[in-house]
């Protein structure tokens, strides 16, 4: 049996344009006022500011962002538990790793520790395991009991920029568990860069690797 250590990550799969979204967002959040004559070629920036700003992020909830997440299985477990999203998983039901099985490499024991050496000899012994019991007749779902949080599997998430602020505000706390932490923050580097203003209040700590929201913009 073959296994594979490789690293958790995350592939954004709407294709984003963060001015265009601004704009949209302006015009929803003129609605209530009838104000939309109002709007401009530079005015969805300022607008988008002062409506979070004054707390009024329903708004936001009208424009949605999917994203892939690559990552151990225990991850995944906290992911779910927002509940303003629609989640696909990889189901290890019907998913056959009789070849290879990738783990997660964990991001929180150096490699030449001895930390490390178990949780890899752990890693090991699970897959040869598991493969066992698949040559015994055991099925992929039965034989998965077995198989660590460690296991990679991927998840697609799909949810609306509030709720995205409120992932984002939750898992990259310094409360937050380091290895969602390892993939959130450079998600939320990501939608800095993409989206203007949505983000602008998260503050990252390179050297905590946290963050956390300004109480103004």
């Amino acid at each position: 049996m073959e296994i594979e250590i490789i690293k958790p990550g995350y592939k954004i799969e709407t294709e984003i344009n963060g001015q265009a979204i601004l704009k949209r967002l302006e015009m929803y959040g003129r609605l209530s006022h009838k104000s939309e004559d109002r709007a401009n070629e530079g005015s969805a920036p300022i607008f988008i500011k002062k409506i979070l700003e004054w707390g009024h992020e329903s708004i936001l909830e009208h424009e949605n962002i999917t994203v892939r997440f690559i990552c151990d299985r225990g991850v995944t477990h906290e992911l779910v538990r927002h509940r303003l999203a629609a989640y696909t998983q990889e189901s290890t039901r019907y998913c056959n790793y009789g070849h290879k099985i990738q783990f997660i490499e964990p991001i929180f024991f150096k490699k030449e520790s001895e930390e490390y050496s178990l949780w890899l000899k752990g890693a090991q012994e699970a897959a040869k395991n598991y493969e066992n019991l698949l040559q015994k007749g055991a099925t992929p779902e039965e034989a998965r009991s077995l198989l660590p949080n460690s296991l990679k599997t991927e998840i697609v998430m799909t949810t609306n920029l509030r709720e995205w602020r409120h992932v984002l505000k939750m898992r990259t706390a310094i409360a937050a568990h380091p290895q969602i932490r390892e993939i959130m923050i450079p998600l939320l580097l990501e939608f800095k860069k993409l989206i203007p203003i949505i983000f602008d209040d998260f503050v990252v700590d390179s050297n905590t690797n946290t963050a956390q929201i300004l109480k103004s913009l």
